[in-house]
């Protein structure tokens, strides 16, 4: 019988990891876009706040599950790269946010491809991050780095942007627009993070006031998304 790893088309599965429907709570968050947007921010900054976050926490997390996958496909110890994310993440509610987004799709994972060395590996690990997670899957399907870099960027527009449709009035049209507007940078992206190999190399890309939104919306209780 034919792997079932190697009955799906690569492409194929890009669209369902950045689907949003994806049972991993992503419809629970707002890439930091809601406190954000209580903070001042409006609609017309959307696209650069965007913008702002792939060049900041977004690369980080695709460097992060690029060095991942690298370790994982030589069977080496995701560990130090995991030590390297962390050290690259200051803020305790955005480390909180990625290992419960962690936790549930390292569920679903290893629902869809049990006993794959690689989710398993991560699996183990007491509390990874989410970017490692995707590494875990990418590693099991043999995922190129550019490809899992421009997932982990392009789901990362697409969760703010759907935010923003819940948390302003605005045309779908016009978001979509933003979203289209994203893609240039996240194929940069991709291209510039896809050749790591080691976790010194993941970048440490700071975004102290996106940080400092993310703290503060963690202890709100009024608010439609948790992160």
């Amino acid at each position: 019988m034919t792997d079932a790893r190697e009955a799906i088309h690569r492409d194929l599965v890009l669209m369902l990891l950045a689907d949003a429907r994806l049972p991993v709570a992503g419809h629970t968050q707002s890439a930091t876009l809601e406190p954000a947007l209580r903070a001042g921010l409006g609609a017309g900054d959307v696209p650069g706040y965007v913008t702002t976050r792939l060049r900041t926490v977004t690369r980080v997390e695709a460097a992060t599950a690029v060095v991942a996958l690298h370790h994982l496909a030589a069977g080496l110890d995701v560990g130090p790269v995991e030590a390297a994310w962390a050290a690259r993440t200051p803020s305790p509610a955005m480390r909180a946010t990625s290992r419960s987004q962690a936790r549930a799709f390292l569920r679903l994972a290893g629902r869809l491809w049990p006993e794959t060395a690689p989710v398993l590996a991560v699996s183990a690990y007491r509390a990874p991050c989410r970017a490692v997670a995707l590494a875990a899957a990418a590693a099991s399907l043999d995922l190129e780095p550019a490809a899992l870099a421009r997932l982990v960027g392009y789901d990362d527009v697409q969760t703010a942007c759907s935010a923003a449709l819940k948390l302003l009035p605005l045309d779908p049209a016009d978001v979509t627009g933003w979203v289209v507007g994203a893609l240039p940078t996240v194929d940069r992206l991709a291209g510039e993070v896809a050749h790591l190999t080691r976790p010194e190399e993941i970048p440490a890309c700071g975004a102290p006031q996106i940080e400092a939104w993310a703290e503060t919306h963690a202890h709100t209780t009024r608010r439609l998304f948790s992160a």
